[in-house]
C-alpha cells in the first residue's frame, strides 16, 4: 500500500490508501502502527473523521511546524484545516482534560499517589482548548509554559495548586466558548469535497 505522510515527533502522520483498495471486501486499515520507528499514521479518511470531531491529537498534526515529508494530498489537507474547527473543540478538549483530572484525583484517593505526567497533560489540554476557541489556531508550541508544565510533571507543584490552576483554566475555557467566533459545526461539505478529490487523485 502506497503511503504519503508528514510527521511530528513522535511521528504521527497521515497516509492515503489507493482508492481501488476500497473496492474489495477487505478494506484498507484505518491506521498503521510501526513500533520499530515509532510511527503511527491514520488513513486519510479516518484522520478527517477524527479531526471533524475535534480530536486534540489529530488537530495538532494539522498545525505542527515540524514536517518530515509532505505530498500533494498533505498540502490539500493543510490548506483545508480551518474547515475542521468548530465549537466542538470546547467539548473534546474540555472532556479530555476533565477525564484526566478525574483519573488523577481517583488515583490519589485510591493510592495516595499523583500521576504528575497525566496532570501536566490535563493542564496543557485546557490551555490549548481555550486558545483554539479564541484564535482559531491550535496550540502546538508551549514554550511559554514550558517551565511551569515541567514543574507539574516533576511533581514540584502541589496537587492543590494544580487543581486550582485547572479550575481557573476551566473557567477560561467556558468564557472562550461563550465568545468564540468558530462555527457551531465543522465544514463537512468542504471536507467531503477534499476527500473526494484525494480519492480521485489516487485512483
Amino acid at each position: 500500500m502506497s503511503r504519503s505522510r508528514w510527521s511530528q515527533l513522535p511521528f504521527p502522520g497521515v497516509y492515503v490508501a489507493p482508492t481501488r483498495a476500497f473496492w474489495n471486501l477487505d478494506k484498507p486499515p484505518t491506521h498503521v502502527d510501526d513500533p520499530a520507528v515509532e510511527q503511527f499514521s491514520w488513513e486519510f479518511e479516518r484522520f478527517c473523521v477524527l479531526a471533524l470531531h475535534g480530536n486534540p491529537t489529530v488537530l495538532e498534526v494539522l498545525w505542527t511546524p515540524l514536517v518530515e515529508r509532505i505530498t500533494v494530498d498533505g498540502e490539500w489537507l493543510l490548506a483545508a484545516r480551518q474547515a475542521f474547527l468548530s465549537r466542538r473543540v470546547a467539548e473534546t478538549y474540555g472532556n479530555y482534560a476533565r477525564d484526566q483530572l478525574n483519573r488523577v484525583a481517583a488515583r490519589r484517593e485510591r493510592t495516595g499517589e499523583t500521576n504528575h505526567k497525566q496532570a501536566m497533560h490535563m493542564i496543557r489540554l485546557l490551555v490549548a482548548g481555550a486558545l483554539v476557541l479564541r484564535t482559531g489556531e491550535v496550540l502546538v508550541d508551549v514554550r511559554h509554559l514550558r517551565d511551569r508544565l515541567l514543574a507539574v510533571r516533576r511533581g514540584e507543584v502541589s496537587w492543590d495548586e494544580v487543581a486550582a490552576w485547572a479550575a481557573d483554566l476551566l473557567v477560561e475555557l467556558a468564557e472562550a466558548t461563550a465568545s468564540t467566533a468558530l462555527p457551531d459545526q465543522p465544514d463537512r461539505v468542504d471536507v467531503d469535497r477534499l476527500l473526494t478529490a484525494v480519492r480521485e487523485r489516487n485512483l
